[in-house]
């Protein structure tokens, strides 16, 4: 069973934002991180960078395949955790802390609430499993 965590919001295509004034920090489920097994290797995006809602911003490379990471929400990257460079296993250990990817200056602090919630990101697992 994936660990969900209830302050976070969560998108179809498994990856969460928490929100924090008009910054949302994102990053991959546990779901996710289990799907792809060992990862090997992360590539995000440059601060600066402007992304809109659904665009894939980064990939994440397993020692099973190589997918790309989406944002959920628009706006400018204002931070990038460059530690997962030399650690990317982080994303295994700790997707909901230590393993976040980028933070972004959201264009409209409305489109979290737009996303499921942890109990809606939970049947949304169970209807694909």
């Amino acid at each position: 069973m994936a660990n969900i965590q209830e302050n976070l919001h969560y998108s179809k295509d498994h990856e969460w934002v928490a929100v924090n004034g008009d910054v949302a920090t994102v990053g991959i489920t546990d779901y996710a991180q289990h799907a792809l097994g060992d990862v090997v290797y992360v590539e995000l995006p440059k601060v600066g960078e402007t992304l809109e809602s659904h665009e894939a911003f980064g990939s994440v490379e397993s020692v099973k395949a190589v997918s790309e990471i989406f944002t959920p929400i628009a706006g400018e990257v204002v931070e990038v955790n460059d530690a997962l460079n030399d650690t990317p296993e982080t994303v295994n250990a700790d997707p909901y802390g230590a393993a976040w990817m980028i933070k972004l200056k959201m264009r409209n602090t409305g489109d979290a609430d737009a996303m499921l919630n942890a109990a809606e990101y939970e049947e949304y697992l169970d209807a694909n499993a």
